[in-house]
């Protein structure tokens, strides 16, 4: 009877062994499953991630070559932002062929650092961008005017409105986009500084706004401060204006890099992953003491304008100048904002910053 008693106790006892076997030969088949889950997971996840950075490497290569093939002037089939989008007047086949003309004479005669969009859906309507000039608050800076052609075009101006952001940058250039310049007969002026019917064009007055407007010193734009504010006293306040300029000109960059301008993204973003370096070094000279307007050396564009004044002129000048605390404390922190924006649109050597 004992032995009956062992027997069946052995065999239950081996009955249990396999029960236990086989659960974890199971539990060690699931493990190998996840685990040969788990790498096909990690390679499928490596493979997107290499896909997306080869598509992202794809997509900003696709972007400097749009950038190096942009036209200072071209066609495009709509313009869905644009300021005067909504306005249209039915157009004359007079105003049409003065109209044709003015593409004509932009086409052929646009300066570098100027381009321009017209639409043949709505002749009426100009899209410009103009790179602000070496030597000035505004250098390298991106901005965009929009320009309509009333039906009275030419025996009155275009209208223009600048996008400002919401930021005074100029005495002429207002922050509800209004531009006051007597080219536009927005302000008094004499002889050929209004606009003369069948003789003033479109291009003077993007040439205009440029040279006259967007100027190494604006804060003598504003009427009568070039005989009210003069000496030292004048170049004082002249530095301190273009110091606030500055900081609104890389606001506004930041703006338009957030949200270009249709026709003009991959321009927008191929100037700046270009330019990036550049106006990160001309911040940095500035918070060393150089003045608003001087350029650092060009490293990414070859031989461009610098600063009319020379370096030494400048360590002079700072000497004799009110230094500003609050421009090198806002400059910094739109560094760092600047920097890091630059960086993921591929700007080369812009982290450290």
């Amino acid at each position: 009877m004992a032995l009956i008693q062992i027997h069946r106790f052995m065999e239950r006892s081996q009955f249990l062994m396999a029960i236990m076997i086989m659960i974890l030969c199971l539990i060690t088949m699931k493990l190998i499953l996840l685990s040969i889950t788990a790498i096909i997971i990690f390679l499928k996840t490596k493979n997107i991630i290499k896909d997306v950075n080869l598509a992202s490497l794809n997509s900003k290569a696709k972007v400097m070559q749009n950038y190096k093939s942009f036209k200072r002037f071209d066609i495009v089939d709509n313009f869905l932002d644009h300021h005067y989008c909504q306005t249209w007047d039915q157009p004359t086949q007079a105003w049409t062929k003065v109209i044709s003309n003015e593409w004509k004479i932009l086409k052929k005669n646009l300066p570098d650092t100027i381009y321009v969009r017209v639409c043949e859906r709505r002749m009426d309507l100009l899209r410009a961008v103009i790179i602000g000039a070496a030597g000035t608050p505004y250098h390298d800076g991106l901005f965009v005017f929009d320009l309509r052609f009333p039906p009275k075009y030419p025996a009155v101006p275009p209208e223009v409105h600048y996008h400002s952001r919401g930021l005074r940058i100029n005495p002429n250039l207002y922050d509800c986009g209004r531009v006051c310049l007597s080219l536009l007969n927005t302000w008094t002026g004499r002889g050929n500084e209004n606009w003369l019917p069948n003789k003033s064009t479109v291009l003077q007055v993007l040439v205009s706004i440029q040279a006259v407007v967007l100027n190494e010193k604006p804060f003598f734009n504003e009427p009568g401060y070039a005989h009210t504010y003069t000496g030292r006293n004048g170049a004082r306040k002249s530095t301190k204006y273009n110091e606030q300029t500055f900081i609104l000109s890389l606001k506004t960059m930041l703006y338009t890099i957030r949200t270009p301008p249709q026709h003009f993204e991959d321009f927008v973003h191929g100037h700046f992953r270009t330019r990036g370096r550049a106006i990160l070094l001309a911040c940095g000279a500035y918070m060393e003491g150089a003045s608003v307007g001087y350029t650092v050396k060009d490293e990414s564009r070859g031989s461009r304008k610098a600063g009319r004044r020379k370096l030494e002129d400048y360590k002079r000048a700072i000497n004799k100048l009110m230094e500003l605390p609050g421009f090198k404390r806002d400059l910094g922190n739109l560094m760092n904002s600047l920097a890091e924006t630059l960086t993921k649109l591929g700007s080369k050597n812009c982290a450290k910053f």
